[in-house]
């Protein structure tokens, strides 16, 4: 990685995490309610029986509330759990009972699957940092959906959930970086 783009990717990151501090409660009620509507949408539009999500923190685009829909109508959900290798094993999501894995993320208490159990969904849901408009996803910076993502010989669609103003021009990149199929906002659903 070039220092040029790094020093470009942290200081991307600073801002939006920044911006991500600063919403009110009322913008993220707001916004949690979007986000849930489409994705609930997207998910019955495409008969999605099986996908792979994640539980999102307090700063990121709220997808809990679709999560517990989706126990609702009987939808399989994997969760991530990130390992000391830097790979990712996944957890069937059950509403009950989290934990935290080594960097701290939110998990399910279930039982735990291997790397290999996300080659099974039909939709798998990543959170970003912000999405250009040809689909190069910036992540935080830990390389865990990037190199779960470019591990898979046959990926289903993949789509971040962001807000609507981390939806970019353009985002530095490097060779490694994994591109997106869509974004789930508040405003609605893109598809590159």
């Amino acid at each position: 990685m070039t220092e040029d783009v790094e020093a470009q990717k942290r200081a991307l990151r600073a801002e939006l995490r920044e911006r991500r501090r600063t919403r009110t409660a009322t913008q993220r009620d707001e916004d949690t309610a979007s986000i849930t509507r489409h994705l609930i949408e997207f998910v019955q539009a495409r008969k999605v029986g099986s996908l792979a999500a994640y539980l999102s923190m307090p700063d990121e685009p709220n997808t809990r509330d679709f999560l517990e829909w989706t126990q609702t109508v009987g939808i399989r959900v994997l969760i991530p759990v990130s390992r000391d290798d830097g790979l990712l094993d996944w957890a069937p999501y059950d509403g009950a009972a989290e934990d935290t894995d080594v960097l701290g993320m939110p998990t399910p208490t279930s039982e735990l699957l291997g790397p290999i159990a996300i080659n099974r969904v039909d939709l798998i849901l990543v959170p970003a940092a912000c999405v250009d408009r040809a689909g190069m996803r910036m992540g935080w910076g830990m390389g865990y959906f990037d190199k779960t993502l470019g591990s898979m010989e046959a990926s289903p669609p993949v789509y971040a959930v962001i807000f609507d103003e981390e939806l970019v021009d353009s985002v530095p990149r490097e060779r490694h970086d994994m591109p997106v199929n869509g974004v789930v906002t508040p405003g609605g659903i893109v598809t590159f």
